[in-house]
């Protein structure tokens, strides 16, 4: 209600303040303030809380439901959280651990899920067009990633185990240091993946596959109405009767497309903000 308050007096949209939402797939991050006894412990939850955010976007991108991450989220912190509180009481490290946990569960999805394929280009609307290559970019950076993950660091760290023995310690030391390389590369590639679709307007990946979504059902549903509609008029109809026999409406389906986009942009819109305060700053 405060929120909502203030930003009745804020003329700058860009500007306006936000309430996490809490059925959001993400986690929220913590602030520090000034002389906080505890902000090395904060500083470690939000790290945490950060892969688990990270992980989420390689999990939508993957085609993983955004139901399927919220039960997730659900059931592997929340309630897990709950469980050890009332068992052992809060512990240091205690949601930390459990995050980090969660967070691996999640990436077991996602190497079992394949990735969607690339979506093709044959639809002769600009604006979902420009939705698809938007796609496409951000599949390409996220397939990126997975080999990251999936092939090299894995067979590296196969390496650096079958390299044993007292004569080994420089080719384990250029292993580690390129292991070290690798998942240096993957977190900046992690870090970078939202901003190809904040770039367009989108706060989040979460927004854009939601009106991404959105968009192919409309777009698909007209085209199933367009292919019935010249089955139609092709084999069935009587002559008399095609002038009588409308095509779908293209404008109204090209005005929905344009709803959808508006709508997904404006959904928890990003803010200018200092670097430190990225999107994770939830």
């Amino acid at each position: 209600m405060y929120t909502e308050l203030i930003n009745r007096h804020i003329s700058d949209p860009e500007q306006h303040l936000k309430v996490f939402d809490k059925n959001s797939v993400y986690l929220p991050t913590k602030k520090i303030g000034k002389n906080n006894p505890k902000a090395d412990e904060i500083k470690a939850d939000n790290a945490a809380r950060q892969e688990w955010n990270r992980t989420t976007d390689m999990a939508l991108l993957s085609g993983i439901s955004e139901a399927k991450i919220l039960e997730v989220k659900r059931t592997e912190i929340h309630e897990k959280t709950s469980q050890f509180i009332k068992s052992k009481g809060w512990l240091p490290g205690l949601f930390r651990s459990i995050v980090s946990k969660a967070k691996d569960f999640l990436q077991n999805l996602i190497r079992e899920h394949d990735m969607p394929p690339k979506p093709v280009l044959e639809i002769d609307m600009a604006e979902f067009r420009t939705m698809q290559k938007l796609m496409i970019k951000a599949q390409d950076k996220a397939k990126e990633i997975r080999h990251l993950q999936d092939t090299v660091l894995p067979k590296l760290k196969q390496q650096i185990a079958d390299t044993k023995g007292i004569f080994k310690g420089k080719e384990r030391k250029a292993l580690t240091e390129q292991i070290q390389r690798t998942e240096k590369a993957i977190a900046e590639k992690l870090d970078k993946l939202p901003d190809v679709l904040k770039e367009d307007g989108y706060s989040d990946v979460q927004a854009f596959m939601a009106t991404y979504r959105k968009a192919e059902a409309v777009v698909e549903q007209y085209n199933r109405d367009l292919a019935a509609w010249e089955r139609q008029v092709r084999e069935k109809q009587k002559p008399t009767q095609k002038e009588q026999a409308k095509p779908p409406e293209r404008e109204s389906v090209l005005k929905r497309l344009r709803q959808l986009q508006a709508e997904g942009k404006q959904r928890n819109p990003p803010r200018q903000r200092k670097k430190s305060f990225d999107r994770d700053s939830r």
